[in-house]
């Protein structure tokens, strides 16, 4: 794991890679995953890249293994996936895997077919079946009469129009017979009314059983309908009519004698029907059984040659096309693995000629990498949402792996509540190796992928609910109340004391509805409570002012703690880029001003507590009031917190005043003289390629001292421009703006971080607003019925807790917390405007099969 405090070391490397053995070198590569191409032929397109060939047939090779893939999920049969992947397949083996695959795919389809005209076959016969045994009801015939007319009599020589015909219709009677979807039954008999004007007539049941559609699959529920009809031309209009409404047409038997030997030849034909149908599936299931042995690892094998050789139509061919140049960037502590791999790949092949390596140098910014691990991974994805660091720019997920989850325990601070979150994450955290947990559902993946962020928030939220003595709304007297009752009786005093101070005797007692304590008389106030705030406090009617005073004081001290980091980190970015002007002409009038007036808040806030007493607590002056006299300067003189208040802050105001104009004219007149001097001089500036954004900042160092012809120096931008000329307007103009918004932000910043004060107080109001209405009615009844129904109240209070106090609540708190980080602290010194180093990694690829069937 490389350095988490800024992004690794990169270089631009150039690969030679011979024609024979440049899908071995990158089959190596792709395992190892050390590199990021460039892609050398930006102007070319996709379809007259060299490989473009070997793509289509990989692609071909994927439709074939989804086909598989489908079949295989169709016929519910496992599709065994491994845990490793094997490796891609050698040249010499992919036209033998082609060819297979093809082949496989040919005779699955047949029998695939086969089984479908079979299945169909089947369905049709037991349509005709059935529609023989229901319309045997419809029609009743007199033995008698049967052989004395025919039932489809020729009507070429006679026409309907003819009144002699008319007089025959009981021997012109036609039938059409079969099987209707249910929704269309009705449809059907209006449509066969108007067309044929009455000269048919139409009979129909229910099919008690459903059957399968063989166009479809559905299991649907089927009419079986007879249409009685006289003449051929109704006869047409009938068969169109069922046609238009999907009808399945089946032959009506004109006696019963040929309705029995239909009805017993189907018999013997679905019989048949169902032993080759059960043969055929039998032998599809061998076949897909046999290729899903194989088809899983085949796929991975697919993906990766195809990535393979998406990565070499990136490179270029050289003058000789027996070489391929390719262009990488690639961190430099993995160099000699880079040239492990390239070694590797050659001798793979066979090759007598090695691929080889070198870099060579570049005035483009290369990508930002930051190794990760399981735990750093959560932290580092909260930072790269704000935006991907700039190259060898600090990183600020280093510091909120301790700040985040401190800041969200300030808000979310509870003993109890902090102890379940914290207990859920180690669940997580102790079964990260289990296989379901490998593939989770959606809102369990994101709890999962965040179990370490959890984990410390939990455990940061335990820390911080002891020093609020906060669990469950309740606080836990673990050392004893560090005030004293007792003391506050006259008959404990002797009577000089009982004069001066305001004592309780067994009449004030009993006839006043609030006692307060006086911390001022001896023996009330035995010392603070060890570990967080007094137990005592949670009888308190003025617990709520007490804890607004404390939480907002606590909320504006980490704040400003929190923006100078911020600010102070900015200066290992000077030091790195070597922009130490910077440090003196920006952040030290940005430290200035921040601390000279927020920074000696904080002193007065401290002050205040270490200097005034109980005995003088009554006499202490308002910090808030204090605070806005030093920018008002009152006539009247103010008593003050100490001696000499009001020259210090006079002194400290000049400081803040100073400091503002460095700050927006410092860098750009400093930028402006040395522009000008070296101009005057004569310095030259050759060696010089590499120009940024403030690149009128960078032509005016070329000249320096301390920067050395042709380095490659980055500003904290991380863009290119190819500005040869110094505009002082525009550096003027640009540094006014990020002044504005620096003096500006820190007034609001500021206020931004009361934040940790409001949430921290709406989460124990809430939680103690729970208690109330739930536990305390429960606790509250008599044993009768307590029992009985404190049960269902602890399951509905622990429901609650966990829906509205964990997960609404600690969402609100995560929510926050990022918004500190990312507005607040990260913007003194985090551009995040670069672009994030993704290596060329078969294990990036997704081995999943795609759902859609070929």
């Amino acid at each position: 794991m490389g350095s988490l405090f800024r992004s690794e070391p990169m270089c631009l490397a150039q690969l030679f890679l011979q024609s024979g053995t440049a899908y071995e070198c990158l089959s190596a590569l792709g395992e190892k995953g050390l590199v990021q191409f460039r892609d050398l032929n930006q102007n070319v397109s996709s379809f007259q890249r060299k490989f473009v060939g070997e793509v289509k047939r990989c692609e071909e090779l994927e439709r074939i293994l989804a086909y598989l893939a489908q079949e295989i999920h169709r016929a519910d049969i496992p599709l065994p996936e491994g845990e490793t992947s094997p490796p891609a397949p050698p040249l010499k083996q992919v036209l033998e895997m082609q060819e297979q695959l093809q082949k496989l795919e040919v005779e699955l389809r047949e029998v695939t077919g086969n089984k479908e005209k079979l299945r169909r076959n089947l369905l049709e016969l037991i349509e005709y079946t059935h529609m023989l045994r229901v319309t045997k009801t419809f029609v009743h015939r007199s033995v008698e009469f049967e052989p004395s007319y025919e039932e489809f009599p020729s009507l070429d020589s006679d026409s309907l129009l003819d009144y002699s015909s008319m007089q025959r219709l009981g021997a012109k009677l036609g039938f059409v017979s079969g099987l209707i979807h249910q929704g269309k039954v009705e449809a059907l008999e209006r449509m066969l009314w108007r067309v044929c004007k009455g000269y048919t007539i139409v009979t129909y049941a229910e099919l008690d059983e459903a059957l399968e559609d063989p166009e479809t699959g559905e299991v649907i529920k089927w009419y079986v309908f007879l249409i009685s009809f006289w003449g051929e031309q109704i006869g047409h209009k009938v068969k169109k009519i069922c046609d238009c409404y999907h009808c399945h047409v089946y032959p009506y038997p004109s006696t019963a004698e040929e309705r029995r030997e239909i009805q017993e030849g189907l018999s013997t034909r679905i019989q048949d029907l169902y032993t080759v149908l059960h043969k055929t599936e039998d032998y599809l299931r061998q076949v897909l059984s046999k290729a899903a042995e194989s088809v899983y690892s085949r796929a991975v094998q697919v993906k990766k040659m195809k990535a393979i050789y998406h990565m070499l139509n990136m490179c270029s061919l050289d003058v000789t096309n027996k070489c391929l140049i390719a262009e990488v960037w690639c961190p430099e502590a993995d160099l000699p693995g880079l040239r492990c791999a390239l070694e590797d790949g050659s001798r793979e092949s066979g090759a007598s000629v090695t691929s080889f390596m070198n870099t060579i140098p570049t005035k483009e910014t290369p990508p930002t990498l930051i190794r990760t691990n399981k735990f750093t991974e959560g932290f580092q994805n909260i930072v790269d949402a704000y935006g991907v660091g700039c190259y060898r720019e600090v990183n600020p997920a280093l510091f909120s792996i301790i700040t985040f989850p401190f800041l969200f325990a300030v808000m979310f601070g509870d003993l109890g509540h902090g102890f379940v979150m914290f207990l859920f994450a180690l669940l997580l955290v102790v079964n990260e190796n289990h296989p379901r947990m490998s593939q989770p559902q959606e809102i369990l993946g994101m709890f999962f992928n965040g179990r370490y962020i959890l984990l410390l928030m939990g455990l940061f939220s335990v820390y911080t609910g002891l020093i609020y003595n906060d669990c469950f709304s309740k606080s836990l007297n673990l050392f004893g109340s560090g005030w004293n009752v007792s003391a506050m009786y006259s008959a404990s005093h002797p009577p000089a004391e009982r004069g001066r101070r305001v004592l309780w005797n067994d009449s004030v007692v009993r006839h006043s509805h609030v006692l307060q304590l006086d911390p001022s008389v001896p023996g009330v106030f035995q010392g603070p409570y060890p570990l967080g705030i007094d137990p005592i406090w949670n009888l308190a009617t003025n617990r709520l002012t007490f804890l607004n005073s404390f939480k907002m004081k606590m909320a504006v001290i980490l704040g400003i703690i929190h923006m100078t980091f911020g600010v102070v980190l900015g200066i290992f970015n000077h030091v790195h880029f070597r922009k130490k002007f910077n440090i003196y002409l920006v952040t030290v009038p940005e430290l200035l001003f921040l601390l000279c007036m927020f920074g000696y808040l904080i002193f007065m806030i401290i002050y205040k507590w270490l200097v005034y007493s109980a005995d003088t607590s009554r006499a202490a002056p308002s910090i808030l009031i204090e605070f806005i006299n030093m920018f008002l300067f009152p006539s009247a003189p103010t008593s003050g917190l100490y001696a000499g208040q009001e020259h210090v802050q006079r002194l400290l105001l000049a400081v803040t005043a100073l400091a503002v104009p460095v700050l927006f004219l410092g860098k750009p007149l400093f930028l402006l003289w040395l522009h000008n001097g070296r101009s005057c001089f004569g310095v030259s500036r050759s060696g010089y390629t590499l120009v940024r954004k403030d690149s009128e900042e960078e032509v005016s160092l070329m000249g320096s001292q301390d920067i050395e012809g042709g380095s490659t120096v980055l500003e904290d931008g991380c863009r290119e421009v190819t500005s040869e000329e110094f505009n002082f307007g525009e550096i003027l103009m640009t540094q006014v703006i990020h002044s504005i918004e620096y003096c500006l932000g820190c007034i609001s910043n500021t206020a931004s971080y009361l934040r940790l004060w409001a949430l921290s107080l709406a989460h124990a109001q809430l939680s103690d607003v729970l208690w109330a209405m739930l536990m305390r009615v429960g606790l509250r009844v008599d044993k009768t019925y307590g029992v009985l129904l404190l049960l269902p109240v602890m399951a509905l209070f622990a429901v609650l807790t966990i829906f509205i106090l964990l997960l609404m609540e600690g969402l609100s708190a995560f929510l926050h917390a990022i918004r500190l980080h990312w507005v607040e602290f990260q913007n003194k010194f985090y551009v995040g405007a670069g672009t994030k180093f993704v290596p060329f990694s078969f294990r990036r690829l997704s081995w999943k099969f795609s759902d859609n069937g070929a």
